[in-house]
């Protein structure tokens, strides 16, 4: 018996949403937007709090974030500059289904099989 892909499913090999899936699982995004759905943060508030990230990878996650609109990049007008980040409204849509697919993790860890 042949087992079909839910409708849902096979709309994810489609280029437009493989694209989300591809920027909102990358190892450090999920990371960035939960340290964000905490409350707005500068960066070296983010580098501090995310461990073993480099001053690049979260650059560089937060630009991509900020180009889909899932963040928001505030400066203001200090000396010296003060740029602060903070989740869009877009972005705050994201935390429930982070939160359950972090649940199903904590419920199924013990199951998966891991390379180490």
């Amino acid at each position: 018996m042949e087992q079909t892909l839910p409708e849902q499913l096979k709309g994810l090999q489609e280029c437009p949403h493989r694209g989300v899936l591809d920027l909102i699982f990358q190892k450090w995004t999920v990371i960035v937007i939960y340290h964000l759905h905490l409350g707005p943060r500068r960066y070296n508030q983010l580098h501090h709090d995310i461990d073993g990230i480099s001053h690049k990878m979260l650059a560089q996650t937060l630009r991509q974030l900020e180009f889909a609109g899932i963040v928001k990049r505030t400066v203001y007008p200090h000396v010296p500059p003060q740029v602060e980040y903070a989740l869009t409204p877009l972005g705050a849509t994201l935390i429930e289904p982070l939160n359950v697919v972090a649940q199903w993790t904590h419920d199924h860890a013990h199951e998966l099989r891991l390379e180490k």
